[in-house]
């Protein structure tokens, strides 16, 4: 489409698990390995680091161009980034600054629904953003590929999807056409629970886990379902702040601890930017509500802090809820709660979100309800916890609202090409899309 084999790039994330690219491109193997003179841009769809933590690698192998983003995946994408080069790269303030001032310049925020010319001329290729509802700045990408004396080519890539009533974020909108369409599959071959069932799942469990004397961990991404749990904790304890969540304990005394300082950081982007909340948001905050940062959460944020937590907890099996990084305990503060509590039948686990092959979250999803164990940092846990998971709390859109996605265009695509899931979930999926649209092309790499 674009002339002398020039490219513009999706996101650049890092890979999780067992997850590889055909090139063969890893969790362990992240270097640049395709030619980068002509890539022309880099379009962001949204800050969660499996779509860029790559970037760092991204500009080291000499990237030249302009970096589009949402304008709060802009402000939110340097505290991603940063945290990133903390963990896995440097603890060197000289150099982070160094790669932070070389971000900002390379960024270009774009409104939604703004078209930006990328490639000027005919052929050309012009590029819009449109609010995708998975997380706070999260957008799909529409591309016009345009030729003098042609139609322009429409290309939508989805990004990841949000599902409908996400907290905080409005719903997404359908674009009105795509020739072709590459999108994401998560959750092809399921339905989510409707957001009032599984808030009183959550509520449910948690009353369990407390009177069995224990707490509930929750394994989850510092941006987005972090600020969601917060949500709907905060709505729960609204509404029932007097109802006993354990004995002696009423919800309104339940104390709700964030251990993750990059959480913190993002839910204080997460409040400046909250212009971009949906209407439900905004009317708790006009009725003084303060949904993100009310008086039951406890925000743990250095490591000292973090260990005596983790001790005083697994000590005294105290009814708490613990929402700790990383979502698929891939690393992160998480993994000390884990191997100091996960052995306890006193306490209770809770999956909220997709766990990816090949990571700890998979295994303790898939082995603990049958008493197995899971490997961390090396050491053999047993699982004695009880593990739930509520995937009706996750960020991504459905198997109804994928189909509802293409389904509310004004016409279906040529072609679509199913991308972020695994098999069993694209082949379902693509079964359901030629079930709808028999004319339309469905790709299953």
């Amino acid at each position: 489409m674009l002339p002398d084999d020039q490219a513009v790039l999706v996101d650049c994330g890092l890979f999780q698990g067992a997850e590889t690219s055909p090139e063969g491109a890893s969790a362990s193997q992240l270097e640049i390995d395709f030619p980068l003179d002509k890539v022309r841009a880099l379009v962001v769809t949204h800050v969660h680091i499996d779509h860029v933590g790559r970037i760092p690698y991204l500009l080291a192998a000499g990237f030249q161009g302009p970096i589009y983003c949402s304008q709060a995946s802009a402000q939110l994408l340097p505290l991603v980034l940063e945290d990133a080069l903390e963990v896995g790269f440097t603890r060197n303030r000289s150099l982070i600054s160094k790669f932070l001032a070389l971000l900002k310049d390379r960024t270009v925020p774009l409104p939604y629904k703004h078209w930006q010319t990328v490639v000027a001329g005919s052929p050309g290729l012009r590029v819009r953003l449109q609010p995708a509802g998975h997380i706070l700045g999260s957008a799909y990408v529409e591309f016009d590929a345009i030729q003098t004396g042609h139609a322009a080519q429409r290309v939508v890539f989805s990004g990841d999807l949000g599902a409908p009533y996400t907290p905080l974020l409005p719903a997404p909108q359908s674009p009105t056409r795509a020739d072709v369409l590459v999108l994401e599959s998560t959750y092809g071959d399921r339905v989510h629970d409707s957001r009032k069932t599984r808030r009183e799942r959550l509520q449910a469990l948690c009353e369990h886990a407390f009177g069995n004397g224990g707490t509930v961990l929750v394994p989850a991404f510092s941006i987005g379902r972090m600020q969601e749990l917060l949500y709907e904790l905060e709505e729960i304890i609204h509404r029932d702040g007097q109802r006993r969540a354990a004995p002696g304990l009423p919800w309104g005394k339940v104390q709700i601890i964030v251990d993750s300082p990059l959480a913190a950081d993002f839910t204080a982007g997460y409040a400046r930017l909250r212009d971009h909340w949906d209407a439900e948001a905004r009317r708790k905050l006009a009725a003084g509500r303060h949904p993100l940062a009310f008086d039951q959460v406890t925000t743990v944020a250095d490591h000292a802090g973090h260990l005596q937590m983790v001790q005083g907890l697994s000590r005294s099996g105290r009814p708490a809820i613990v929402i700790a990084a990383s979502g698929m305990c891939s690393g992160g503060r998480i993994i000390n709660y884990l191997k100091a509590m996960l052995g306890d039948p006193r306490h209770d686990l809770l999956f909220c979100g997709y766990q990816a092959a090949g990571t700890a979250g998979r295994a303790i999803q898939q082995h603990g309800p049958r008493g197995g164990w899971v490997e961390l940092d090396g050491q053999r846990i047993d699982i004695r916890a009880k593990v739930h998971t509520l995937a009706g709390y996750s960020a991504h859109a459905d198997q109804q609202d994928l189909l509802h996605f293409i389904g509310r265009m004004r016409s279906a695509p040529r072609q679509v090409r199913l991308v972020h899931g695994d098999d069993g979930a694209k082949q379902e999926l693509a079964a359901l899309i030629h079930q709808r649209h028999p004319g339309t092309e469905v790709v299953v790499p």
